[in-house]
């Protein structure tokens, strides 16, 4: 085939207030912000990006990273790409990420392999749902995403095996199974979380480990390893693939399917099998806790957004406690921001996608959606101080939401009506009301009383605000049931 549309130079990353760049212009360009997109392709591009930049140079040490900097990082990234450009063509006889072996595999559409894309007898509720012709630079979005996030289901023709006498893809029976969940998403979909700077460069450097880093993981028993693009697996389980689930370059781009683009749709099966959480391996970016018998993960929550997770992201700030979660990718950024450089200004950005599971077949619907959230913190005020007040004030906000819901089912339990809907929806309300102020809750968590009392009374003025929205008071009897009910919050504003 024709070599055709290469990545370093073709426009196909969405960036914020730019529209869609490239390779080249990411590392060329400081100005860039953020990258566009939804939560689940913001994640696949930072891990490509990265592991691009730790292709180019990985530093050594952190003094090395410190030397390295976000120029440093941007010009060798750049030089990376220009000598390696043959490697990233989308279309040609080692077309990019793509497995020309896996031919023989079924095509599916573009929308079979998109969450958000009605296929089949789906019933089409909006017009994002709709399936349409993919550009180039779509497809070649689609390509990385699927890398680590796609779907487990019947869409993976797993009658095409490469590795011969790999029974990954058989049943007992011998038949072929399902494909497995990507090993970004797992079984309900993976809380990722990344640190974001003042630029996109400057938010690739602090997302970047050192070799000293994936020494002291003891998670990647191969270390950085080889990125895929360099040297594509020719299994499931050759030589090269059992690398890459050992290696960090494993975990950032994790070629979990094997596809190969056609103009119909794509060749598609399952790919590498990575070990999960519970074999003690997992994302940098995923936060997880494996002080138990069984390992436990932070899951994407539509009902609970990313903010209110924040403590748990940064539990490694409480080291002599046990039980808590650890997100290796924060924890090292967040640490090193704090011990190389005087004040900084970071933000953390987290999100993902749920899903929900059946039978084996994984998919989108219900309350099922992407999230995200960010939160900006002052390197200046990272400390014990900072994070017992941050912690004490997220559990009062929960005690707060709690006597949002209880006043609101006691209002409707006076007058003899069911009131579960209400309350709950109440209880949320306040929640999106909290999220509004929330970063100035982060700013004044330095010890700054004063401050924090303003703020509780805006809180306090939420729950009311929640109350008032689900309990009228229109009718005596209603009236009455809300002077009975309504939220005591004298304790928290004392």
């Amino acid at each position: 085939m024709k070599n055709k549309f290469n990545l370093v130079n073709e426009p196909w990353i969405p960036v914020a207030g730019k529209g869609l760049v490239s390779l080249a212009v990411i590392f060329s360009d400081p100005t860039l912000s953020a990258l566009g997109g939804n939560p689940v392709q913001k994640i696949a591009l930072t891990k490509l990006l990265l592991a691009i930049a730790q292709a180019a140079y990985t530093p050594k040490d952190d003094d090395d990273w410190k030397n390295l900097g976000s120029a440093g990082m941007a010009k060798k990234a750049s030089d990376y790409l220009t000598e390696k450009k043959d490697l990233f063509w989308l279309y040609g006889e080692k077309p990019f990420l793509q497995m020309p072996e896996i031919s023989k595999a079924e095509i599916v559409s573009f929308g079979a392999v998109q969450p958000h894309v009605a296929t089949g007898n789906t019933t089409i509720l909006n017009q994002s749902q709709i399936e349409h012709q993919l550009t180039d630079a779509e497809k070649a979005l689609l390509v990385v995403q699927l890398m680590g996030f796609g779907l487990g289901g019947k869409k993976t023709d797993n009658s095409v095996i490469l590795s011969r006498g790999y029974l990954g893809k058989r049943n007992e029976k011998g038949k072929p199974t399902t494909g497995k969940p990507g090993s970004s998403i797992g079984y309900m979909g993976f809380l990722h979380s990344f640190l974001q700077g003042n630029s996109l460069q400057e938010s690739l450097l602090l997302n970047m480990l050192t070799l000293d880093n994936l020494k002291e993981t003891k998670i990647f028993s191969a270390g950085l390893g080889n990125c895929p693009w360099e040297d594509m697996p020719r299994g499931e389980v050759c030589s090269t693939a059992k690398c890459l689930t050992k290696s960090y370059f494993g975990r950032l781009i994790p070629v979990s399917r094997f596809i190969l683009l056609s103009e119909e749709g794509l060749h598609y099966s399952e790919g590498i099998m990575h070990p999960g959480y519970a074999d003690g391996v997992v994302d940098p970016s995923v936060a997880v806790d494996f002080s138990g018998s069984k390992a436990k993960v932070i899951w994407v929550d539509t009902t609970r957004k990313p903010w209110r997770q924040l403590t748990a992201l940064l539990s490694f700030f409480e080291i002599e406690q046990k039980g808590l979660f650890d997100c290796l990718q924060l924890r090292v950024g967040i640490l090193r921001v704090k011990t190389m450089l005087n004040s900084f200004k970071l933000g953390i950005w987290s999100g993902g996608l749920r899903v929900s599971s059946n039978a084996g077949e994984q998919y989108v619907s219900g309350l099922n959606d992407f999230v995200e959230s960010y939160v900006q913190l002052n390197s200046a005020s990272f400390g014990d101080i900072w994070f017992t007040n941050l912690k004490h004030e997220m559990s009062e906000l929960e005690n707060l939401s709690k006597i949002t819901y209880s006043a609101t089912m006691s209002f409707f339990k006076t007058q003899k009506a069911e009131g579960k809907g209400q309350a709950a929806q109440a209880s949320n309300l306040f929640w999106q009301l909290c999220e509004r102020k929330f970063q100035e809750l982060v700013n004044v968590c330095d010890g700054a009383d004063k401050e924090v009392k303003k703020l509780r009374s805006v809180f306090a003025e939420f729950v009311n605000k929640a109350y008032n929205a689900y309990c009228p008071k229109e009718t005596a009897r209603q009236l009455d049931a809300w002077a009975e009910n309504h939220p005591n919050l004298s304790k928290y504003l004392a």
